[in-house]
């Protein structure tokens, strides 16, 4: 006998079949820092709750060198998904934005977002290609608040300070700098934090760096961020497994004052909260000091943005969240899973009061005209991709600052003539 479906039960399929249909499922690359995982799992959850036809699967991609590689590999062949998170400045120019990324300037979140993030995610036709997740980042030094007491140091304002400060803790048998060089990029901050000192001697640096008419190599200024990852080596101030040791590492020794130093941008606070949270309040941070005490200040990064490659099959999907993400509601649910590690660049996104003595040390330096500078990849587009790998040889002890800065310039060459810049 041949059964024949009841019109209940057609009807049921049918608007089961509609819901299957109507379901978006977006996929989010991000790195694995914990920072970036919980607030990205706050935004997909309260975004699914709010809206329930659209779900999300989340991929944590490598950090460094090796992420970077991925994530030009994925777009070049069209599998990057629908949202990546990724950096802002120069290393998004590096993606061929233009090409393989769609176009964000006309989406509602970008009324919410201050011009200051939307210059360093605007390609070359003037498109507007991100929107800002996660806090604009000062680049210096985390310290132990309770060495720091125990030993009766102040936070220096000049190298030399901070010299004679790392030898004043490793003669109380302390680890005077963590460095975690199994996390390669994390050997660069000695350079790349020490930018606020190179414009303050050298104003005109970035403009004549991308003109090719300054080099590391033959700047004094420049030069010295490489001679400070050689002097902090040669001393003996580095924590025993520095080769091996990774990012996580570095975070829990200042934490917990198995270190005394850990230079790091300012977004390892959430790393702190999500991993520390009971010695939240022992980490402070200072600006990279410079050579002179009176022209302190504080080297900033632009947060990473999200973005959506142009191969993506949800690219209206996609926009609706990231203009999520670029509202106060978005920018509060960042807030609330990390906590307040820096300013956030969306129109009335305000930090609590109660900030963690970290943060309170670093917004000083953004609320006094002159103390901040943007760091050089956010000036030029020009970041050469070996110098992860040359600063972990330099504070190896393998390769001496001045012919790890002559390295560097030849790297830098070469990008800058990939990317079709005059004058190279």
């Amino acid at each position: 006998m041949k059964l024949i479906p009841s019109a209940a039960f057609l009807a049921a399929f049918s608007m089961a079949a509609g819901l299957a249909q109507a379901q978006t499922v977006l996929s989010v690359t991000t790195d694995g820092n914990a920072e970036t995982v919980a607030a990205m799992e706050a935004l997909t959850a309260a975004y699914t709750a709010a809206n329930p036809d659209v779900t999300f699967e989340i991929e944590n991609r490598p950090g460094g060198a090796d992420g970077d590689n991925l994530v030009k590999t994925r777009l070049a062949t069209g599998e990057a998904g629908d949202i990546l998170q990724y950096n802002s400045g120069s290393l998004f120019q590096a993606l061929n934005p233009v090409e393989q990324l769609a176009d964000l300037t006309d989406i509602a979140g970008q009324a919410n977002v201050l011009d200051s993030f939307k210059s360093v995610v605007t390609a070359s036709d003037g498109t507007v290609r991100g929107v800002p997740f996660g806090p604009a980042m000062g680049g210096g030094i985390y310290y132990n608040r309770p060495i720091y007491a125990e030993l009766g140091l102040s936070v220096p304002k000049s190298w030399a300070e901070f010299m004679a400060n790392n030898e004043k803790i490793k003669a109380a048998g302390k680890v005077a700098v963590a460095q975690t060089y199994g996390d390669t990029w994390s050997s660069q901050l000695f350079v790349l934090a020490d930018f606020y000192n190179v414009q303050a001697a050298e104003p005109n640096f970035a403009a004549d760096y991308t003109a090719n008419k300054a080099k590391y190599a033959t700047s004094p200024a420049a030069m010295a961020g490489f001679q400070h990852l050689e002097d902090v080596f040669k001393a003996g101030y580095l924590n025993e497994d520095f080769g091996v040791a990774k990012f996580d590492d570095g975070v829990r020794m200042v934490a917990t004052g198995e270190a005394a130093h850990y230079p790091m941008l300012t977004f390892a606070l959430g790393n702190v909260k999500q991993n520390f949270p009971e010695n939240l309040n022992d980490v402070g941070f200072f600006a990279q000091p410079g050579p002179d005490a009176a022209k302190n200040g504080l080297t900033v990064w632009m947060p990473a943005a999200l973005y959506i490659p142009a191969a993506s099959k949800n690219i209206d999907a996609a926009k609706n969240f990231l203009s999520f993400v670029a509202s106060v509601e978005g920018c509060n649910l960042m807030i609330g899973a990390n906590g307040a590690t820096g300013p956030y660049l969306i129109k009335g996104c305000a930090l609590p009061a109660d900030v963690p003595p970290a943060v309170a040390d670093m917004l000083p330096y953004f609320q006094a005209e002159g103390m901040t500078a943007p760091a050089l990849e956010f000036l030029s587009p020009i970041k050469g991709p070996a110098l992860e790998q040359i600063t972990v040889e330099v504070g190896s002890g393998i390769r001496p600052a001045a012919e790890a800065a002559a390295l560097y310039d030849q790297d830098v060459e070469k990008q800058a003539k990939q990317l079709g810049l005059p004058n190279w």
